[in-house]
């Protein structure tokens, strides 16, 4: 367990600074072109995000997401103990890893973000990528499907939905502390996550409705009770 606990916190660092680090480098180098700055920065999350999950998958379970956890503990994957652990471990984890990329790249060390990201508009997309998300994780029969699953995923998901899909708790709190291209103003954190809950049950549901949950048997790792 406490190996496990360790790969969600060093898995969900390293996802935060890639995401926040590579918007901040793909700005710098964009020339003022957001396009070619999101090109950069999906590029950079869904190969560090792939990785991650092929490494940490089998210690840990790979979520690095507070809502895949949850969606586990409405399966009875997981015991109430190991849940509180695992979300300490991922919001702890991410608001590190904001911390490191804000300090790579010479920015404060935490500053809030100034990113306006409200509205109906973004609030349905953040629900379209977390139900999209967690229904394309529970329906993988491993952890070597999802290593390139999730990402696939995430990598269309930054450019249909309107949100750029954080479609993480863990992670918009740690994107509240950059003030940089992948940054959220902290006053719209609270309806990201809300969204993102709703989109997790929803996805749930789904995965349900058309039998595509493996067995735990089928995806048992370290975290199993």
């Amino acid at each position: 367990m406490r190996r496990a606990i360790l790969a969600e916190f060093l898995g969900a660092l390293l996802l935060a600074a890639a995401v926040i680090g590579s918007g901040i480098m793909a700005e710098r180098l964009s020339g003022g072109n957001s396009a070619v700055a999101l090109i950069g920065n999906t590029l950079a999350t869904v190969a560090v995000l792939a990785v991650l999950i092929a490494t940490f998958g089998p210690v840990s379970g790979g979520h690095f997401n507070p809502v895949v956890t949850l969606a586990w503990r409405l399966q009875q994957y997981m015991v109430p103990r190991q849940v509180a652990i695992y979300l300490l471990a991922q919001v702890g984890g991410c608001c590190a890893g904001a911390m490191l990329a804000n300090a790579m790249f010479g920015h404060p060390i935490t500053e809030a973000g100034t990113q306006v990201r409200a509205g109906a508009g973004q609030w349905l997309g953040e629900f379209i990528a977390t139900s999209g998300l967690v229904l394309v994780a529970f329906s993988s029969p491993s952890i070597k499907e999802a290593s390139w699953r999730v990402p696939a995923w995430i990598a269309g998901a930054y450019w249909f939905t309107s949100s750029t899909s954080f479609a993480n708790p863990a992670i918009t709190i740690g994107r509240a502390l950059t003030d940089s291209f992948a940054g959220i103003r902290p006053s719209d954190v609270p309806a990201f996550i809300g969204a993102q809950f709703a989109g997790a049950l929803a996805g749930l549901q789904v995965a349900r409705m058309f039998n595509l949950i493996p067995t735990p048997r089928a995806t048992r790792t370290a975290i199993d009770p």
